[in-house]
């Protein structure tokens, strides 16, 4: 067995890590519906709805292959319903406060706790005692809060350092293994007409999660939360706007746009997931590759995915868990999401399949899964502040990279509401 395979196998099977979920999703304009006044269809009515705030093209052709495999095999159908990101969870328990909402929840996996204290989300121990295959799954991708289940993950995301190989080979470098190399080559594809990086600075927890890495690397942890060190994380970055390496608008851009600008040809890199592996195929005009993040001793990168739950006022919890179990959480099903996103499925048979071996481009997300790899949410957050602490952190990025704040003020009013917030 090689190397990768072993990784990606060690990937579904490692509870060490903690991996709690994250968000590799988007949230820009398109999709179907804005879900402001979907519910969950008529009591008995065969319908399965299915709230999701997915707009990149290969994310939506998961959804909807998730939706043809549940009807072919079923008698049931399924709708697909767009919510903008930012406006999910505020949808979600506004829409459970009146007693209704969608049968089936696909959300930002570090968001469980915050969804399941509104009571947007449904208890699942019963159901998942009973599944047949709840043995493939660690317990790293099952979201608990105070010990009562609520969502599974069906496949993990993180970031990597993607770059565009045609730019690199006209400059003259490799793919940076350090912050040094990292940073001449984004000043030689400046020199040459490029673009330097790509990445999201918007003022939430996208925001929060496109930080984590630099942040970590400078030095920064939540356990003990030091002014100094965040301001160090965000003044490189701020040094990327200044040296005109990064763009001001990446604070307008969700994790969705700032990808399509890399994949236009004109950038080095992309701080980005593995599931853009799709939109990469099917946009990028040119020869690209993925390095991890080239981070130091102390650099993290949040482990994360989508968590799929049920709806805690589901019309037919009974067929949102029929759903569930064959799309997300069934071993072909989870083929779907490398296949068509780049997704790395959670089940540990899953990971052994040629879609996931056999896929080059899936190592350096392997590699940075063993080195930096971190759970996400922090597990020091207290559940019913993780919100917070992800729109405190994303605020202050967000202000950095479009010049409202210096760095250190960023830092330090941050690491103020900070101590709030953690106890």
């Amino acid at each position: 067995m090689n190397a990768r395979r072993t990784s990606l196998i060690a990937l579904a099977a490692v509870g060490a890590l903690g991996l709690a979920a994250c968000s590799g999703g988007t949230s820009a304009g398109g999709g179907g519906g804005d879900g402001s006044t979907a519910g969950g269809g008529g009591e008995g009515d065969g319908v399965v709805t299915v709230w999701h705030y997915f707009s990149d093209p290969n994310q939506v052709a998961l959804m909807d292959a998730y939706q043809e495999k549940f009807e072919a095999d079923s008698d049931a159908t399924v709708e697909n319903v767009y919510v903008p990101y930012d406006q999910m969870n505020a949808k979600l328990v506004s829409a459970a406060g009146a007693g209704t909402g969608p049968d089936v929840v696909v959300f930002n996996g570090a968001e469980a706790a915050t969804l399941a204290l509104a009571d947007v989300l449904a208890p699942l121990d019963d159901r998942w005692a009973d599944f047949a295959d709840a043995d493939q799954f660690p317990d790293s991708v099952l979201h608990s809060v105070d010990d009562t289940l609520y969502a599974v993950q069906g496949y993990v995301n993180l970031l990597g350092l993607w770059y565009n190989q045609d730019i690199l080979d006209e400059i003259g470098v490799e793919p940076p293994t350090t912050m040094d190399e990292l940073e001449d080559a984004m000043a030689a594809a400046k020199d040459a007409g490029y673009g330097g990086i790509t990445l999201s600075g918007l003022p939430q927890s996208q925001g929060e999660w496109q930080a984590y890495p630099w942040i970590t690397d400078a030095g920064f942890d939540y356990e003990e939360p030091d002014a100094d060190a965040l301001a160090a994380g965000f003044e490189r970055v701020r040094g990327w706007v200044d040296n005109g390496w990064l763009t001001q608008e990446a604070v307008t851009w969700d994790q969705t746009v700032p990808f399509q600008q890399f994949a236009a040809g004109n950038t080095a890199f992309a701080q980005n997931g593995n599931w853009q592996l799709g939109t990469a195929e099917s946009d990028a005009d040119f020869a690209y590759g993925v390095a991890p993040l080239p981070l130091g001793d102390t650099g993290q990168v949040y482990l994360g995915g989508e968590g799929q739950g049920i709806g805690a006022h589901a019309d037919d919890p009974d067929l949102a868990w029929e759903y569930l179990t064959s799309t997300y959480l069934d071993v072909e099903g989870q083929e779907l999401a490398p296949d068509l996103v780049g997704s790395i499925p959670s089940r540990a048979d899953s990971a052994e399949a040629d879609v996931v071996t056999g896929n080059d481009l899936l190592d350096p997300f392997a590699q940075s899964i063993a080195d930096f790899g971190a759970s996400y949410p922090d597990p020091v957050i207290p559940p019913a502040a993780v919100a917070d602490v992800q729109l405190t952190v994303g605020q202050a990025w967000s202000a950095v990279i479009g010049g409202q704040k210096s760095p250190q003020d960023a830092a330090d009013e941050a690491v103020a509401a900070l101590s709030g917030l953690l106890g």
